[in-house]
């Protein structure tokens, strides 16, 4: 899974959010378009029902950056590649809010699917099949695209958008860290599935989408665990993150990046207490996003201890 742009075109920005394609997705469109050719009487077909395929799983991503915006998160980049795409996406930790900016993206498949089937529907009853077979597989490759994208993002397993909309909802009743962690373990579920996909039907594409689950589901498993961590630590008062409204945890959890002291950043009024440095933002443990230390107090700042 791609994790950055680096090996990846930059090809445009649209609302602040930078769209790149992974050098990878022109090997597997070669190959994809070379080993299609049989339903079309030219290659030309082939390429624009993959350029269809591009054009979809990139409205899919749109739907969760811009959902994210509209929920106050952070959302820069799209990166595609031939197992789809990935929205980079930041939002509020909340459940409201990681729900809605999860569940966009497959709103949008959901929304295309009337207007392909309006498209197929015409095709058909104006005899395609026939007089136009070129245009009316066309129609319907773009019609089985948007359903099996849809299907396949709506599976229950994390990370997919099914498994992350299973544990949004799970948030409002176990909270953040138990919910991702039953997420994580039911996501391995997903993994061995796949895995036997793969060795059923002999498929490489299979194989990849087990070992990116795989990877994932560790990561969130690993998160959900120093999550649970954390929310056994006691809590300071008069302070909490302006990004996601977690109140700090009391104890030296900050390391000063000088002198690799560690220190209670909210004790000392964000000044290393071993070499006086001092730290223009302060890091949240929860989300991790970095704010001035003026921005968490909501009552007065406590005076630095050097």
């Amino acid at each position: 899974m791609p994790t950055s742009p680096q090996g990846s075109i930059h090809l445009f920005k649209f609302k602040g959010i930078d769209v790149f394609l992974h050098w990878s997705w022109f090997v597997i469109a070669a190959y994809e378009i070379q080993s299609g050719k049989a339903r079309y009487s030219s290659i030309t077909w082939n390429i624009l029902e993959y350029l269809a395929l591009f054009l979809i799983v990139m409205t899919h991503e749109f739907g969760h950056s811009l959902a994210c915006r509209q929920v106050g998160g952070r959302a820069d980049r799209i990166v595609l590649w031939p197992l789809g795409g990935v929205a980079y996406v930041d939002p509020p930790q909340r459940p409201g809010a990681t729900l809605w900016s999860i569940a966009a993206g497959p709103l949008v498949n959901v929304a295309l699917a009337p207007i392909f089937w309006a498209l197929f529907s015409f095709a058909k009853s104006a005899g395609w099949k026939r007089t136009a077979h070129d245009q009316y597989e066309f129609v319907f490759g773009l019609l089985a695209i948007d359903i099996v994208l849809l299907v396949f993002n709506m599976l229950p397993f994390y990370p997919l958008d099914g498994g992350q909309i299973f544990r949004s909802l799970l948030w409002f009743v176990l909270g953040r860290a138990r919910s991702l962690l039953v997420a994580a373990i039911l996501g391995f579920v997903g993994v061995l599935g796949f895995v036997g996909l793969a060795l059923w039907r002999g498929s490489l594409w299979y194989g990849a989408v087990a070992v990116f689950m795989l990877l994932n589901c560790w990561s969130g498993l690993q998160q959900a665990r120093a999550l649970l961590k954390i929310a056994k630590i006691p809590r300071r008062d008069g302070f909490a993150c302006p990004h996601c409204q977690s109140a700090p945890p009391l104890g030296e959890f900050w390391k000063c990046r000088e002198c690799g002291t560690s220190f209670d950043t909210f004790q000392t009024g964000a000044a290393c207490p071993g070499c006086s440095a001092r730290y223009d933002v302060t890091t949240c443990l929860d989300c991790r996003e970095s704010r001035p230390i003026m921005e968490w107090a909501t009552s007065a700042i406590a005076p630095a201890k050097l």
